[in-house]
C-alpha cells in the first residue's frame, strides 16, 4: 500500500500582489520547482492558480492542492474586551497570532458609539472577550447583549470568561448570531491561553470569511483555502524553531504591511513565573499597517522621523513615487539604494515594535537568545545580493531602539518563500514539512 505521504503536493499563496506556488515531493520533503503570477483579484483568484499550476504542470501529476490567502484584505478582526491592557489586549495579540489585522479594538462596555465604530471598521469577524475564569462576567454579557441587538452580519468568536459563557451563547442565539464559543483565551492573569481561539478563528475565517469575498465564482477556490497566510506562515516558523532548536526570528517587508513573527522557547524564570499581565505569547506576530514597500511607503517615511532613523531626501521622494506607482519595480542602481533605505527603516521600526514592551507593566519581549534572524518578502528575495545583509544587520545592530536586540543571531533569507508551504504542510504531511523547513536558511 502506497505511504500516505507520497507524491507531489501544490501549496499556493495567493497574496495581495502575487500568487506564489511551491511543488514538493511529500515523500522526501525536497522542493521540486516554484512559480509566480500576478494575482488576478480584478476577475477571479482561479485564473492565477491556474497560471502557476501550468508553470509547474511538466514536473508530474499533483496529488493534492493546498492554499493559504491573503487576498482581498486578507483576514480583518475586531477584538472587543474588558480592560484595554489585560482581556482586550490578549485578545489582540491571540487575533494576530491566527493570522488577523486587527483593525478595532475597543474595551469596556458597548455603547451606541462604540458599536458604530466596530461597525465602520468593516471587521470580517469579532474576537469577543472579557474576565479571566470566575472573574468580572457583566461586561462580557453587556457586550454580548449589544452585539446581538446590533446591525452586525460577522461571525463572533467568544473567548472569555467561562463562568458565563452558555449565557452568553444563547444571548447571542436569540437573534440568530453567528458565533462559536471556546476557551479562554486568559483564563487567570498572566496566563494566555491562544490556541483554542486560534482553531476557531481559522474555523470561521475558512467557513465564512474566504467565501464571502467575492475572489471567486464557485471553482472551488473556498475549498481549496486552508488558513490566512499569515496563519500558514507562523506554523511555519513554529515548525523552523523546532527543527533548528533555537529561537526564530523572520521579518516579512511586504507592499502593504511589514509582518515580524517571533517563536521562542521559555527558559530559566521565564518559563515558570507571570511577569506580564496579558500573559506572555512565546508564539507572537505583530503585523505593522504603516511599513509597506509600496501601498505604504510613505509611513516608513513618517516613522523614519518618529524613530530618529536616517533616511536620504531622495528616498523620501522615491517613496511618494511608489505609494502612487505600486506595481513599480526599481531597474536601476539608484533605484535599489532607496529601496535598500525604505527596506531597512521598514525592518528596524517593525523589528522594534514587535520587541518593545507593548502595554504599562510588561518587559520587553525575550528576544535575547534568537539564534536566527530570517528576511522575507520581495525586496530581499529580489534585490541586489548585498540588500539583505544591510538591512538584517541593521535590526541586529539596533541597540538604541529600546528592545532586546537578539545578542548572536545568524542571518539569512527565505530565498525559495518556503516557510507558508512548510505551515500548509505541517498537518497532514509532517515529516515532509520538517525537511522542507531544514531546508531554510
Amino acid at each position: 500500500m502506497p505511504s500516505r505521504d507520497a507524491g507531489l503536493v501544490l501549496c499556493v499563496d495567493v497574496g495581495s500582489t502575487f500568487t506564489k506556488a511551491v511543488l514538493v515531493d511529500v515523500g522526501s520533503g525536497a522542493l521540486v520547482g516554484a512559480a509566480s503570477s500576478p494575482t488576478t483579484v480584478s476577475t477571479d483568484v482561479m485564473d492565477g492558480v491556474d497560471a502557476v499550476c501550468r508553470e509547474l504542470a511538466s514536473h508530474g501529476p499533483v496529488t493534492e492542492t493546498l492554499v493559504c490567502s491573503s487576498a482581498g484584505g486578507g483576514l480583518r478582526i475586531a477584538v472587543v474586551g474588558y480592560e484595554r491592557e489585560v482581556t482586550a489586549e490578549a485578545g489582540y495579540r491571540v487575533a494576530l497570532s491566527a493570522g488577523g489585522r486587527v483593525v478595532h479594538v475597543s474595551a469596556g462596555a458597548l455603547s451606541g458609539e462604540g458599536v458604530r465604530e466596530l461597525r465602520a471598521a468593516a471587521p470580517d469577524l469579532v474576537l469577543l472577550v472579557g474576565g479571566t475564569d470566575g472573574g468580572n462576567s457583566e461586561v462580557l454579557q453587556h457586550n454580548a447583549a449589544r452585539l446581538a441587538k446590533a446591525r452586525v452580519t460577522m461571525p463572533i468568536v467568544v473567548a472569555g470568561n467561562a463562568d458565563v459563557a452558555d449565557d452568553v451563547s444563547s444571548e447571542l442565539s436569540r437573534t440568530g448570531r453567528r458565533h462559536v464559543v471556546t476557551s479562554n483565551v486568559l483564563p487567570r492573569i498572566g496566563v494566555i491561553a491562544p490556541d483554542a481561539a486560534r482553531a476557531a478563528i481559522r474555523a470561521s475565517f475558512l467557513e465564512h470569511v474566504i467565501g464571502g469575498k467575492g475572489l471567486s465564482r464557485g471553482r472551488g477556490f473556498t475549498e481549496l483555502v486552508r488558513a490566512a497566510t499569515p496563519d500558514a506562515v507562523l506554523r511555519g516558523v513554529e515548525l523552523l524553531a523546532d527543527v533548528r532548536g533555537e529561537d526564530v526570528m523572520v521579518i516579512d517587508i511586504g507592499g502593504a504591511t511589514t509582518d515580524v513573527y517571533s517563536v521562542l522557547r521559555p527558559q530559566g524564570e521565564d518559563a515558570t513565573i507571570e511577569r506580564d499581565v496579558a500573559g506572555s505569547m512565546w508564539q507572537e506576530r505583530t503585523v505593522e499597517a504603516d511599513l509597506g514597500m509600496r501601498w505604504n511607503a510613505l509611513g516608513i517615511v513618517e516613522a523614519a522621523q518618529r524613530e530618529h532613523l536616517e533616511l536620504s531626501s531622495g528616498t523620501a521622494a522615491y517613496a511618494g513615487h511608489v505609494a502612487s506607482a505600486t506595481g513599480h519595480r526599481a531597474s536601476s542602481a539608484g533605484e535599489w539604494a532607496h529601496e535598500a533605505e525604505l527596506a531597512r527603516v521598514a525592518a528596524v521600526v517593525a523589528a522594534r515594535r514587535h520587541g518593545r514592551a507593548r502595554v504599562g507593566g510588561d518587559r520587553p519581549r525575550p528576544l535575547a537568545d534568537v539564534g536566527l534572524v530570517l528576511g522575507s518578502g520581495g525586496v530581499l528575495r529580489h534585490g541586489p545580493q548585498d540588500l539583505a545583509r544591510d538591512v538584517l544587520g541593521a535590526v541586529v545592530g539596533d541597540h538604541a531602539g529600546g528592545w532586546t536586540v537578539p545578542a548572536a543571531a545568524a542571518q539569512g533569507v527565505d530565498t525559495a518563500y518556503l516557510l507558508f508551504a512548510c505551515g500548509l504542510l505541517a498537518q497532514a504531511h509532517h515529516g515532509a514539512a520538517r525537511a522542507l523547513a531544514a531546508s531554510v536558511r
